[in-house]
């Protein structure tokens, strides 16, 4: 089973409250996350145990650049977040590395999969 991983405490919380339903990963990383796929969605800090929220299904995977990045994505990836600069200065925080609007972007959106029965 594949996982898509978050490390920072604020995303954490946004999944939680279901706000968040998109991540923008640095690089073409399409091929690790074919679109109609199901994965773990969990939190931790890269070394240490990580924590399993919930199972999702990738509705979408675009292959973008940081500046051709809609104001859909950037409320999907986070609310919070409200213009590609802000983005930018957060990923830069993150990678620790200057971050262009040239830079290869993969844009994931996500569903949780809830467990049950249908009635019908």
């Amino acid at each position: 089973m594949m996982a898509l991983n978050f490390q920072e405490l604020k995303h954490r919380e946004m999944l939680m409250a279901r706000s968040k339903n998109c991540t923008v990963r640095l690089g073409d990383v399409s091929s690790l996350y074919p679109e109609s796929s199901i994965v773990w969605i969990t939190t931790g800090k890269k070394g240490e145990p990580k924590e399993k929220l919930y199972t999702a299904f990738l509705d979408k995977v675009r292959v973008k650049t940081m500046g051709t990045l809609t104001s859909t994505d950037l409320d999907h990836q986070n609310p919070e977040i409200n213009s590609k600069e802000e983005l930018i200065k957060d990923f830069e925080m993150i990678y620790k590395r200057r971050i262009l609007p040239e830079d290869t972007v993969t844009v994931i959106y996500f569903t949780e999969v809830l467990q049950g029965t249908l009635t019908r």
